[in-house]
Formats: structure tokens, sequence, C-alpha cells
């Protein structure tokens, strides 16, 4: 967007996102007159029961399944369990790198695969294990890289690619072809845990097979790390905080690009109000959906946070909003969006959409702030029910993951507005985790998190998305 704009700001962010932000008016007739589940199938028909139980598709609609926990991988080692948030970026010769979190603690050693086995164990540089438990109880949380051959449907290779970390939930891709994986933990060092957790890991997206170096971005705050989305004209950092009483920070880096040379930590705040609590849970003041409201950022100090208390210090010293634990979140032409996984009235879920300021990050933002609206609050279960990570498609349709159960969704938001389910997981109560679409957008890449499958779904996408 140009600096200076003949519209309002509120004019500004109708428009700004082109077709995705032309999505606002149907968003508006689902949540004035909320839909029955029965009717939210019609962007791509009805679902058709699969026969081998794993995952219901809408007819045309097929899918592979790669990478289960526990099989072989190039490394010699197992893929561990857990599969989590991914992303996916080109490589070589047409094939798709995907980069793939696996959120298991230190006491989830039975489902790491790789760390039970004594001679897996000698295959492993402990200098790329970033805490190895004092050798009792190795953190085992990291990620898999993956090649993925889209045109021949099948997996190239994959292995470990980061170690030693915990509970890597999900992250976010970075517009310099990396990964951003993220700890959802806070755990202290102490008598089986090495060292301190609850950071962000740089992980490159590459073919090669080894581990990243282990590097803890401290910079970017010491709390219960969910998701990230980097705006590739700016290279700021937004990152979402999976608690019930959440933060929404942004991470200002000294050099773009280059996170590990350090920066500079905020938090949201409304501008001009004192409102902080954007859950719209009862008993709260109720935040109007699809209104933009004007943010400011508000720097956060001691963010190694021994406490666990940089949140309280965001909202009840600096009057930072609050949100409903904060998860999945993406960059998309110009837009940053999250999911909060229990917001609304009946705690079933939010999409919130952000426009950065022209001058996002620089002094000039004062007189032309950010703005964030509620983009999507169904408070139907049959609409959506806990979202959890998500991903915006090269076409607009928003892609959001639930992790409600016992039976969990891929859900979908058309560039018209239209909420539809698009999968439906048949095998078990798991969560989907980890969508992502192949650069080329012929393949919607997700994750089963129980028992740990990958699977590459196709479809009619472009026919359909043309004739709608």
């Amino acid at each position: 967007m140009p600096n200076k704009c003949s519209l309002s700001r509120r004019e500004c962010i109708r428009i700004a996102g082109g077709a995705i932000a032309a999505g606002i008016v149907g968003v508006n007739h689902f949540d004035a007159s909320p839909l029955r589940a029965d009717d939210t199938e019609g962007q791509y028909g009805p679902l058709k029961k699969d026969p081998l139980g794993i995952l219901d598709l809408p007819v045309g609609f097929t899918y592979d399944t790669f990478s289960r926990t526990g099989e072989w991988m190039d490394d010699g080692l197992k893929v561990p369990g857990a599969h989590d948030g991914m992303a996916a970026f080109p490589g070589p010769d047409g094939t798709t790198i995907l980069v793939r979190n696996h959120e298991l603690s230190p006491d989830q050693q039975e489902v790491s695969c790789h760390l039970l086995d004594s001679k897996l164990t000698q295959k492993i540089d402990r200098s790329r294990v970033y805490d190895w438990g004092r050798n009792r109880r190795p953190a085992v949380g990291g990620t898999t890289t993956l090649v993925y051959d889209v045109r021949q449907k099948k997996l190239v290779k994959h292995f470990m690619s980061l170690l030693g970390t915990s509970r890597n939930c999900a992250g976010g891709p970075t517009p310099w072809k990396t990964w951003l994986t993220c700890e959802e933990t806070v755990d202290r060092a102490g008598d089986l845990i090495e060292r301190d957790h609850g950071y962000v890991f740089e992980v490159p997206a590459t073919t090669r097979v080894g581990m990243a170096r282990p590097v803890a971005y401290k910079a970017m705050g010491r709390f219960n790390h969910e998701a990230v989305a980097v705006d590739s004209r700016t290279g700021i950092v937004y990152l979402t905080e999976d608690r019930d009483d959440g933060l929404i920070y942004r991470f200002l880096p000294d050099r773009p690009a280059q996170l590990s040379k350090g920066g500079t930590l905020q938090a949201l705040r409304l501008k001009g109000t004192r409102q902080t609590k954007l859950r719209n849970w009862p008993g709260e003041r109720q935040i109007p959906i699809r209104r933009p409201l004007d943010v400011e950022w508000v720097e956060v100090e001691n963010i190694e946070s021994p406490g666990d208390d940089l949140r309280y210090q965001g909202s009840a010293e600096k009057q930072a909003a609050v949100f409903a634990r904060g998860e999945g979140m993406w960059y998309e032409k110009g837009m940053v969006y999250w999911a909060c996984t229990n917001g609304g009235p009946n705690q079933k879920g939010q999409v919130f959409r952000y426009l950065p300021s022209p001058e996002e990050g620089n002094s000039g933002e004062e007189s032309q702030p950010g703005q964030l609206e509620i983009l999507s609050q169904p408070n139907d279960a049959g609409l959506l029910q806990m979202a959890d990570n998500l991903t915006v498609a090269p076409w607009g349709d928003v892609i959001i993951c639930e992790d409600g159960g016992p039976v969990n969704r891929l859900v979908g938001i058309t560039p018209a507005g239209r909420i539809y389910t698009l999968a439906r997981n048949a095998l078990d109560e798991s969560e989907f985790a980890g969508s992502t679409f192949s650069p080329d957008g012929s393949t919607l890449f997700v994750n089963l998190q129980k028992p740990g499958i990958s699977l590459a779904i196709t479809g009619p996408w472009r026919s359909i998305q043309a004739a709608s």
C-alpha cells in the first residue's frame, strides 16, 4: 500500500487485500445469521466417506499419506511423533520442501523414536542438539524436513533438521526461505532439563540432510510461543501466545532477515482506549466484528520473563490487548491473520486480521496506525470449533485446522465470505495441524497430529474457484 491514500484508513483496509478483503461482505452475512453445520459444505460439495477411514473429502479430491511416525528417514533416524505446524517452500526440479514441527515434551520419549535406541543415538551430533537433558532426559521436540514431488505425488526424502527443543507447536515461514519454529512451553533449566525453553529457533528450508545449529532467539521473548508471521515488506515478525490471557507481539529486528542480531519486542494495544480484552467472552465488553480498530505497539521489558509474566507486564502495566489463546498465524498479501482458539461468546474461536501501517515500525505509524479487526467469529461449532493452525490459499481462502474434537475438520472461508468444510478426520479424534499450500498451489499439505501422519490433498481447486 502506498504511504498516502486518498481514502480513509477504514476504507483502505477494505480494499488492501484485493479479493481477500472483499470477503468481509460474505463473512458479515454468516456472522449475522449463522449457518447450520449441514449448510457449510457447498463450496466443494458434500464430503464423501473415505473407504480407508482416514480423510473424508469432497468428490474429485484425493489424498496421499507419507512420513508417518516411526518410519525410517534418510538420515538413519525415525520419524518422530506429534506432527504439528508446517510450511512449504519451493525446492529444486519443481519439488516442494516442507519443514514440519513435532510438539513433543521431554517426557514423551516413547514417541520420539530416535532417542530410545542407543544405536540411533550414536548417529546424532550432540553439538547440534539444544538440550540433551544432562544425559538423562533429552528434549525430543524439533523439526523434520521433507522433500515432496507434487507431480509424482511421492516423498523424495525426509530427515531430522532440529533437535533438543520442546513442544514445537507452530511457527511460520520467512521470505528468506527459512522456518521459524516456536516452543510452546516455559520450562526452566532444572534437574532433568539442561537449558531454559520458550524460544523461537530458525531452520533453513534445504534439501541437504542434516540438523540446523540450534540458536535460541532470546530477543523475541520467552513465553508460550505458538506461531509467527513475517511481513515480506518490512521484515517485521508478528507472534502469537497460546494462553487464555495471551498477547500479540511484534519483533522489530535490528537487521531484517538477520533475526539472530537482536531487535525490539513489543505488544499490541488498542489506540485511544483502555479496553484490553478482545476475547468477547461472556461478561466482557464485546468488540464489534469487522469494525477496524486503530492499534499501537508498546515495548515490553524483561523479555526473558523468568516468572512467566511477560503477558501480565504487557496487559496490567501497559494496557496491551488480551486475546483468547492466540494460535495459528499467517502473512498473505499485506495482511496478517491469526486464530484465537477459544475466543467468542461461546468460546468456539475467532479469526483476526491485521493491516500493518504504511509506516509500520517507524515514527509515522502514529498518524497512520495499523488496523485490527475480527474477521470471523461464527460462535457456532457447526461452522468452526477451536480454530488452531491456519493458512491462506493463493486464491484467498483462509484454511483453518480445528482442534476441538471429537470430530475435527479443515474449515475454509472463501474470498466471498462463505464458510465451508473442506475435510474431516475420519481416523480418530486428533487435531489437524500444519496446513500449507505447495508453491504452485496444486497441493494442500496438512498433518494429523496423532498418530502422526502427513497428507497431501489435491483436487480441482482452480476450476471450482473459477466457477464460484
